[in-house]
């Protein structure tokens, strides 16, 4: 063996040995369901297919390899199934950034041609993340590589949505919704971001009552003002006229039970066409938002004011608002410096307009509900304390599921129109005169079928012998955006929760404990870290110590330190090649590394990833080699067990840090096939 570890050159000799010798695809899936052999599933999560992988990629990667790499070695039918996603919105928006540095935007291309332009994006790009992901040692079943927009994939969930459809679960209605005047799509609840931010209150008199709103220049759709039918100031004043201001207008007076008292004045002004609260609490005072016309719409889609406030026309939000505000004169009676959380666009970070607007939505309580059977009769157990109170939580509350986007890059809603607002549900057109929906679905909609899915359309049998699936690995800040919608899509196209157990990694945190961003400067580059000191030691140095549901702390010297330990394997290796002097046999020794493998089996078996990986870490540090290597040195533990241990280890180890292991392992085994197809360490 070399006298040092040269990483970078090692990796590369691992990766060819593995590509040309690696055993990564189970067998055929109708054997294995005829042979009951134990099986273990992961679907990957499909990261998007243009980007180049961040730091939370790389600890999926990495928790889902160890497992992988774990339950091959143990001999079970292990199936690791990648693929990566088209993404939407995230894809578009970054391809118009893209067209903006050239003067250009989407708005000057028609739709089928900014689509093509988009794919040719996409496809020109798609092998980043791929290749990454092996760069980083993603054992997985290449030959069942999946993407979003595979023909297959997207007959799949057309058909989805048809049967939805026919089952009464989609329905077209007019709502308010959260629109970015950017991005120019609608987005569901979930996937607003909510931040505090410094803003004004203003108080504005209705003729005798005086409303506190943050928005006065939305007053022109105003409807009526609220107070709550309980506080003694307006009770008698409920039914009531008072003057809109800067109309011509009088609105009522109604009681709400949702108005809070002690905010602001008690009393506050309706605008359903622009607030969710205020949509609700029109309906509730019998006045119907979906009835309203133009004239109650104040801001436009591209968040500009309408002829509705007419001198304000054409103005935007902000600048609106300021002249509303001087223009009021003496009805605004005061403004208070407020700090409150409006809702941005997860993409752009623009605060987000609600707006009234026809979409598509899924009934979710009943898909709900099955979820949550599941949940209770431990189908599926979420990994991550307090996870699945908060799953839960999200499950009890949930809202119809606004599925329609209004962009270009994604799967076309299957409706067609004719004349008029009735359409019909259809993968293909119904005829001459029929006109496609241009809405696409959200993406986490097909992403939410993405386990049945890539099963149903993979190799003949997939989908018997491997779902449902084992675990699914993800981070925790999807929950409710992904894995719970897997588990209501995957529950009622399958009858059966899509898998048994649910991993939540956290956010992985600079040194300090502190949320990594391009503005502090402590953004890890995975792939440079990789190149300065090895994919091992950031493999290692992510996954040491860490739980399930919690966040982490990953900096550099903590990847040194894990490079020092690859070197401290390597050398290990060397020293034990090289004994020769037979030495006699410890009982101690023997008795001893069966327990490290036991605890070691344990913890992987009970995904502990993260206490595996310290444990057998510690075990080979100190006790093999601060320990048993002295003890060799004078003859108290023999050669054979020597070897045997290393061995031993180095399957113990092979899952953590698989180049290394592997490495070593092809100079000291030359005549064994590869120590990734090997078998896990019994004694």
């Amino acid at each position: 063996m070399d006298k040092h570890f040269d990483f970078l050159s090692k990796e590369e000799d691992v990766r060819l040995l593995w590509k040309n010798k690696g055993n990564t695809s189970p067998s055929d899936g109708e054997r294995v369901v005829s042979d009951k052999k134990k099986t273990f599933t992961i679907i990957m999560p499909p990261p998007n297919a243009n980007d180049p992988l961040h730091v939370g990629h790389a600890m999926f990667v990495t928790v889902e390899d160890i497992l992988i790499r774990f339950h091959r070695m143990l001999g079970e039918e292990t199936l690791w199934l990648p693929g990566t996603d088209h993404a939407g919105i995230e894809t578009q928006f970054v391809f118009e950034k893209k067209l903006a540095k050239e003067g250009k935007s989407r708005f000057d291309f028609d739709r089928d041609t900014l689509y093509k332009m988009i794919w040719d994006y996409v496809r020109e790009n798609s092998d980043l993340s791929v290749n990454q992901m092996k760069s980083l040692g993603a054992s997985a079943d290449w030959s069942r590589f999946k993407f979003t927009l595979d023909k297959e994939i997207v007959d799949g969930v057309l058909d989805t949505f048809i049967s939805l459809h026919k089952d009464g679960l989609i329905y077209k209605s007019l709502r308010l919704v959260n629109y970015c005047t950017k991005c120019g799509t609608a987005y569901s609840d979930l996937e607003v971001e909510h931040e505090e931010r410094d803003d004004s209150l203003y108080f504005l008199k209705y003729g005798p009552v005086t409303v506190a709103t943050t928005r006065p220049e939305t007053l022109f759709g105003d409807v009526a003002v609220a107070v709550n039918p309980e506080d003694p100031r307006y009770r008698e004043q409920i039914g009531s006229l008072v003057p809109l201001p800067l109309t011509d207008r009088k609105i009522k007076i109604i009681g709400d039970k949702s108005v809070d008292m002690e905010y602001g004045t008690g009393a506050v002004k309706v605008t359903p066409l622009h607030d969710h609260s205020d949509w609700e609490m029109s309906l509730r005072g019998g006045i119907d938002p979906t009835t309203l016309d133009d004239t109650f719409l104040v801001i436009n889609n591209y968040g500009k004011l309408t002829s509705a406030t007419g001198k304000y026309q054409g103005m935007n939000v902000l600048q609106a608002r300021e002249e509303v505000a001087k223009e009021l004169g003496d009805m605004l009676v005061e403004k208070k410096a407020l700090k409150h959380n409006v809702g941005l666009c997860y993409r752009c970070k623009r605060v987000l307009e609600p707006l009234p607007m026809k979409q598509f939505f899924i009934r979710t309580k009943p898909l709900a509900e099955k979820v949550i059977e599941a949940l209770d009769k431990k189908e599926t157990v979420i990994l991550g304390a307090g996870r699945e109170k908060i799953l839960r939580h999200w499950l009890e509350n949930i809202k119809d599921w606004n599925i329609s986007r209004q962009i270009v890059w994604g799967i076309r809603i299957p409706v067609w129109y004719k004349d008029g607002e009735e359409y019909v549900v259809s993968k293909t057109s119904p005829g001459e005169g029929w006109v496609q929906e241009t809405d696409t679905f959200d993406t986490w909609f097909s992403s939410g079928q993405w386990p049945v899915l890539t099963l149903k359309t993979g190799k003949k049998g997939d989908f018997e012998a491997y779902y449902p699936t084992t675990v699914m690995e993800t981070a925790y800040e999807i929950l409710p955006f992904w894995v719970m919608r897997m588990m209501m899509l995957g529950i009622y196209l399958t009858g059966q929760t899509p898998f048994k157990y649910v991993y939540l990694h956290g956010l992985v945190r600079d040194e300090k404990g502190q949320k990594m961003s391009k503005s502090k400067g402590n953004v890890i580059n995975p792939l440079e870290l990789t190149r300065k000191y090895g994919t091992d030691a950031l493999r290692m140095a992510l996954v040491m110590s860490t739980v399930p549901g919690q966040d982490s702390n990953t900096g550099e010297d903590k990847i040194k330190g894990m490079r020092n330990f690859a070197n401290k394997l390597w050398n290990a290796a060397r020293y034990v090649s090289e004994i020769s002097d037979e030495g006699k046999s410890s009982s101690d020794f023997d008795r001893y590394l069966k327990n490290v493998v036991d605890e070691t089996t344990k913890h992987l078996s009970e995904l502990r990833v993260g206490m595996a990986a310290e444990y057998v870490y510690n075990e080979f540090w100190h006790w093999f080699c601060d320990e048993q290597i002295e003890l060799s040195k004078t003859n108290q533990v023999s050669k054979e067990q020597m070897k045997a241990g290393l061995t031993t280890f180095l399957k113990l180890l092979h899952p953590f840090v698989p180049f290394v292991t592997e490495a070593i392992w092809s100079q000291l085994y030359k005549d064994s096939d590869l120590l990734m197809n090997s078998s896990w360490p019994t004694k």
